[in-house]
């Protein structure tokens, strides 16, 4: 199940709407044939895997592992459940269900109907976590939410007078550019947009561009160029009006958004708790002054680790996902 966790990363930013999804076969403990996820409308992980078997009378006496259930219905792709019980493969072993409303257990339903056996909850914890993105939309019907900013080591987030001055590394920011090539949208504050007029774009990563919005809470039809109005009429700093913003973009397609400042758009969403993953890039300078960073006091998670040039990098997670695990 590890070697499908580190296939399914492969699709990273390319595979969306759709999750990411590994998947091994193993005959007398020898990997014959493996796949992922590559593209959305593109074979899924399983019929990847089974196509990279050569010796396909070995299917019948092997064991297929995929981080995410099979799918049982007719979309882009023909159903990977029925290609599986097709190929007689006997067992099959499952990191968690798939929660979306054409599968949530349909698929491991059609395996075991057809003498297949069987496991759930392989490495659960590892798998939810890699398509954290999927599940969020699945419960929650808006994009997965991703905070992100550089702060000094005494926590000033930029100078007051409104002046440019990059705090953190051009390493962190190559870095910053490979998150942007992961998600689907990505937001700034208008303020940001009209003191910085940032490209948000993936220029020192090979990727796509996510799509830009820029957060105003006053009707404005004056035109930023390549971006979109996160809100199209005049609203009251409010979390119902920030949560229904939020659904109408997963609704057009936007399945995670990363959310880059200024410090007043970030804390909105922090106090309104409309977060699920921060990341924040700290460089060892010290400024006498400025404007404050964002503060996060409530999470489930805090993971700390060094970059290059003496930052570091700090994410939290809001909350973590348990879901029930799939029984007959």
């Amino acid at each position: 199940m590890q070697r499908c966790l580190q296939l399914a990363k492969n699709g990273l930013g390319t595979t969306r709407p759709n999750p990411l999804v590994g998947c091994v076969i193993v005959h007398e403990g020898k990997i014959i044939g493996e796949g992922w996820h590559q593209k959305a409308g593109e074979n899924h992980a399983e019929i990847n895997a089974i196509n990279s078997v050569e010796n396909k009378d070995l299917l019948p006496f092997s064991s297929l592992y995929v981080n995410l259930e099979p799918c049982s219905h007719f979309g882009k792709t023909p159903p990977c459940a029925h290609a599986i019980a097709q190929h007689k493969i006997p067992r099959v072993y499952i990191g968690t269900t798939d929660l979306a409303s054409h599968v949530n257990g349909q698929g491991i339903e059609y395996l075991k109907n057809h003498h297949t056996k069987v496991k759930t909850g392989i490495l659960s914890s590892e798998c939810l976590h890699l398509n954290r993105r999927f599940f969020t939309n699945q419960l929650k019907s808006r994009p997965y939410i991703i905070l992100k900013w550089a702060q000094t080591q005494n926590h000033f987030f930029a100078p007051i007078d409104d002046s440019q001055q990059w705090i953190s590394s051009v390493y962190a920011k190559q870095l910053v550019h490979f998150w942007r090539s992961q998600e689907d949208g990505i937001l700034v504050g208008r303020k940001t947009l009209e003191i910085d007029q940032p490209q948000l774009n993936v220029r020192l990563w090979a990727g796509l561009n996510p799509k830009k919005f820029f957060l105003s809470l006053k009707k404005n039809n004056e035109s930023f160029d390549e971006f979109e109005s996160f809100f199209k009429e005049n609203i009251a700093l409010d979390k119902d009006e920030f949560s229904k913003a939020l659904k109408i973009l997963y609704k057009n397609g936007t399945c995670s958004l990363i959310i880059e400042g200024g410090a007043k758009t970030l804390q909105s969403f922090i106090d309104f708790n409309l977060w699920d993953e921060a990341r924040i890039i700290t460089s060892p300078s010290i400024w006498q002054e400025g404007i404050k960073a964002p503060e996060i006091t409530n999470f489930s998670k805090r993971q700390e680790i060094n970059l290059i040039q003496k930052e570091t990098l700090t994410t939290y997670f809001n909350h973590e996902f348990k879901l029930p695990e799939y029984q007959k």
